[in-house]
């Protein structure tokens, strides 16, 4: 019997959970991703990454909605993207270049003749690289829950002057991508969204990146697509309550869509393997605007940059009411990771940063 027992221990000891640290490869990956859930840093999280045009992964980790216990899906579930809609809107502007409808050095007026007129005019490059000099948010205009479109929403900011002469300045903003949208749809003559969805989300196969008003006004679209959309949380010190109602319409270009991460995969290596866009015209929107000689480290639509590696990649992170988004690309180790989490930023981007570089290192 004693041996019996000793036997029964030994067995235990032998077989005990391996550590984060004791796991290699992608079952490292794995925990290292599941530990942020598990560890109630996130109430959910979808990843897609590919290396090389094969899937290396794209698992779900968590849950879509915390009351009802809905896991996540990384076909199937709904995020808010935030700005990684900018990388979308970039892909778009690329298009119309092509296809002579504007020129990305085209005065904004050109366009938009209805627009307040300012100190110093500026060019649709400028609004998409954040030189223009528009101002950001005040307030708790980030959060805006009424039903404004593209043109409407103009009046929100039209008439706050100039933060800078532009091309002298960098501020990032939002207000820059509602300009540069409505300028878009009027060049092209359909709606900013029409002209999304035909041009650039079609042709990439991206059947299950939205916008707002297609999920919130077509009951039946999410049915029709198999699709469930994520509930949006915001972190509080108690764990996560549910985010406040938005309306990111108006704001479609800049940080409105809502997308999956096996759709935004596509659409990192899509940018990859120079889909879609003639390679001078993808090079315009990825090469970092200068002010006064230096790199603003933001082309049209895209961070261009480095890690802290070193490695060179393009993407955006994004972060509004309700998500948390990844999108890195990076060219020469020809890797796409994308990374949707539904809850305004909840500070675990060091770990997001960890988990990238091990990727990079070891596949």
């Amino acid at each position: 019997m004693k041996a019996f027992f000793s036997n029964i221990k030994n067995w235990f000891s032998n077989t005990k959970t391996k550590s984060i640290e004791d796991l290699q490869g992608l079952e490292k990956v794995d925990a290292m991703l599941a530990s942020l859930a598990t560890e109630t840093r996130i109430p959910g999280m979808s990843v897609s990454v590919i290396k090389r045009g094969q899937q290396l992964l794209q698992k779900a980790y968590g849950y879509a909605n915390l009351e009802d216990k809905t896991e996540v899906d990384p076909h199937t579930t709904l995020f808010r993207i935030a700005s990684v809609s900018k990388c979308i809107t970039g892909l778009a502007l690329a298009r119309m270049v092509e296809e002579g409808l504007l020129d990305l050095d085209d005065s904004f007026y050109k366009h938009v003749s209805y627009f307040p007129k300012k100190e110093f005019d500026f060019s649709l490059r400028q609004l998409a690289g954040h030189t223009a000099g528009i101002r950001s948010y005040r307030g708790k205009e980030f959060a805006l829950n009424s039903p404004y479109s593209i043109k409407d929403s103009i009046e929100i900011f039209k008439d706050a002057p100039l933060q800078f002469q532009p091309g002298k300045g960098y501020l990032y903003n939002s207000f820059d991508f509602v300009l540069l949208s409505l300028a878009m749809q009027e060049a092209s003559g359909v709606s900013f969204e029409e002209y999304v969805r035909d041009r650039v989300l079609g042709p990439l196969d991206m059947q299950h990146t939205l916008s707002p008003n297609q999920v919130e006004q077509n009951p039946n679209v999410l049915m029709t697509k198999g699709l469930q959309k994520a509930e949006f949380y915001t972190k509080t010190r108690g764990g996560f309550k549910k985010a406040i109602s938005v309306n990111n319409q108006y704001k479609l270009a800049g940080g409105g869509y809502l997308s999956t991460a096996s759709d935004i995969g596509k659409l990192g290596l899509a940018i990859l393997e120079g889909k879609l866009i003639r390679p001078e015209v993808m090079q315009e929107i990825l090469t970092s605007q200068k002010v006064n000689g230096n790199a603003t480290y933001y082309g049209l639509g895209f961070q261009v940059s480095q890690d802290e590696q070193r490695k060179s990649f393009v993407g955006h992170v994004g972060n509004s009411v309700g998500a948390y988004s990844n999108l890195f690309i990076y060219p020469k180790e020809e890797m796409v990771i994308a990374i949707l989490i539904n809850s305004t930023d909840p500070k675990v981007q060091d770990e997001l940063n960890a988990i990238i570089k091990y990727l990079l290192e070891n596949h």
